[in-house]
């Protein structure tokens, strides 16, 4: 079995976890978040502890991956509804900018019309300095999502950098005809 599948999570003070056969529901301070647990895993509670095993141990050597998925995705629930999630984004280039709308954010790429950006119910879009937005929320898959969609508008080019890009992402650049030229 995985170690990440036999770790005992620890259910922080004020969370409540409550499990039934096919989900772990985990509620805390900033909202609720469901969790489903595959076929053949049991989760349960005890002591103030989150443990993930298989029903049946004849078979735990072929579920040892859903343990840890499992387990790390109820991890991740836990550190949501008590903490939170967010990544940010920088946009770069010339007019390159942000701003948030009543239902989402409307941005200026280059393109002959601004691009409107709807955000969910759910996620919270921040904008300071027109080229940085900050998205947060409590579910650690939908916040990723939401950044990967809006980079997606507009990806970092190589040659100038133009884009959209993670604020931890480096872009590697590479020379135009005249730096292949000095060669």
């Amino acid at each position: 079995m995985s170690r990440i599948g036999k770790r005992s999570l620890i259910i922080p003070q004020g969370v409540e976890v409550i499990t039934s056969p096919r989900e772990v529901v985990v509620k805390g301070p900033k909202g609720e978040l469901r969790v489903v647990v595959p076929f053949g895993i049991v989760a349960g509670v005890k002591d103030g502890f989150l443990t993930t095993t298989p029903e049946e141990e004849s078979k735990a050597k072929f579920l040892s991956p859903l343990l840890g998925l499992t387990n790390a995705l109820v991890s991740n629930a836990l550190i949501g509804v008590t903490i939170g999630f967010s990544k940010k984004l920088e946009l770069s280039g010339v007019g390159y900018r942000a701003k948030k709308v009543e239902r989402g954010l409307s941005m200026t790429l280059g393109f002959s019309h601004p691009v409107e950006f709807e955000i969910p119910a759910g996620i919270n879009a921040e904008v300071e300095d027109n080229t940085k937005i900050t998205i947060s929320g409590i579910d650690k898959q939908l916040v990723g999502l939401m950044c990967a969609k809006i980079r997606k508008l507009k990806k970092p080019e190589p040659y100038k950098g133009k884009g959209i890009k993670y604020s931890t992402e480096v872009i590697r650049r590479k020379p135009g005809k005249a730096g292949k030229a000095q060669k």
